[in-house]
């Protein structure tokens, strides 16, 4: 009795089986379905691998959210160097809260020289020229963020190396480095003549006793970012120089500052992006131009967080995505193949009727012999 009820199971699987076997004997092979079947392997082999490197590579996806944290510090980290000694520049920033950070606070003044003589400073007036190549690319090339982010770049303004001073002329600029930590409001960094002292209303800088033929703003920013240093990220001042053409001359970047969190597969943290607009002016109050010569960086916080995270494709989607790309050449090769044997078959059947037609025979008695000669020429009688 088992053996009959598994008898009928496997008749009935045997009806449900989407897979019948054709006989060796009954399958015919032939040279156009040979070639057509090498075309095939060969657009699998080759689809397969390029599916593989998209599913070795990666991708950031951006996702944007409401900032709620609006009590923690901001920290500004500086390297910038100015044309002018440094007992006559001062730093120092003030936010809208009327809060006063000085720059003693957390940067040093390092007298320096602003021409990087390639002789004296070969690994920083290298990496200087390397920044300056990648901002210029990142402004044509957007994607090449993507690039460093997944990279884990380390930029140079993250890590510049000791300067050392092999030159044997004195100073003429002031390297002025560091970092701050400041409120978490729009605030004005500025760099002009004189050291920075308190005020009841505010703030002043004692630039009377600073000759005037002295001054000279040109400036190099090594580096200038917002947030904790991390890897992966090129901040679009870093590389910047500028060459003032006039003694008062105002540099103005309205900077505009993004939290940033930041998860990849060899870095997860958080910190700061920004963007930045760019001015210059000679300040001349005869024309109406007014101000005070120096650098100014006003910068704002933006109420959004950017998070950048970097995926990676699933295996079950690759799986899926390389059964699509067999199954589907397959399928389309054969219909392919079928589709030509049907229409060389019409072709060649014409051709054949054609050259089988009977040719007009004339008989004796003037009618013609339509039909076929039942022998040939090279029978014999």
């Amino acid at each position: 009795m088992r053996r009959l009820n598994r008898k009928k199971t496997l008749n009935l699987m045997k009806e449900l089986d989407a897979f019948p076997k054709v006989p060796e004997s009954y399958v015919e092979t032939s040279a156009s379905g040979g070639t057509v079947s090498l075309i095939a392997f060969t657009t699998i082999a080759f689809l397969t691998v390029m599916e593989f490197m998209v599913y070795r590579d990666t991708w950031m996806k951006y996702e944007y959210e409401v900032d709620k944290d609006f009590t923690s510090k901001l920290r500004i980290n500086i390297d910038i160097t100015v044309a002018m000694r440094c007992q006559y520049v001062g730093a120092d920033v003030l936010d809208l809260a009327e809060t006063m950070v000085a720059a003693a606070d957390g940067l040093i003044y390092e007298p320096f020289f602003f021409v990087l003589l390639f002789h004296a400073f070969t690994r920083v007036s290298l990496i200087f020229r390397v920044l300056q190549l990648i901002q210029s690319r990142l402004q044509e090339e957007h994607s090449l963020q993507d690039v460093i982010f997944k990279s884990a770049f380390k930029s140079a303004s993250t890590a510049l190396p000791p300067r050392e001073d092999n030159s044997l002329q004195s100073p003429d600029a002031c390297r002025i480095h560091g970092h701050l930590y400041v409120n978490k409001v729009a605030g004005n960094f500025h760099i002009t003549v004189g050291k920075a002292i308190p005020h009841p209303r505010g703030h002043a800088h004692l630039a009377a006793l600073v000759s005037h033929e002295s001054y000279n703003f040109s400036h190099r920013i090594d580096h200038l970012s917002f947030g904790e240093l991390i890897p992966g990220i090129i901040n679009p001042l870093d590389g910047t120089e500028k060459i003032a053409s006039d003694h008062n001359q105002m540099f103005q970047y309205f900077i505009t500052v993004v939290p940033t969190k930041l998860h990849t597969y060899k870095i997860s943290a958080e910190t700061h992006q920004f963007s930045v607009t760019e001015r210059e002016r000679v300040i001349n109050h005869a024309a109406g131009s007014h101000g005070v010569s120096g650098i100014f960086m006003k910068y704002d916080i933006s109420s959004l967080m950017v998070t950048v995270t970097e995926e990676h494709m699933p295996f079950w989607q690759f799986l899926v995505r390389l059964c699509g790309i067999i199954g589907g050449i397959f399928s389309t090769t054969g219909i392919l193949h079928g589709f030509g044997r049907f229409v060389a078959e019409i072709i060649f059947c014409r051709f054949r009727l054609g050259s089988h037609k009977s040719a007009s025979v004339p008989l004796p008695d003037g009618h013609t012999n339509n039909h076929l000669p039942l022998t040939t020429d090279n029978s014999t009688h």
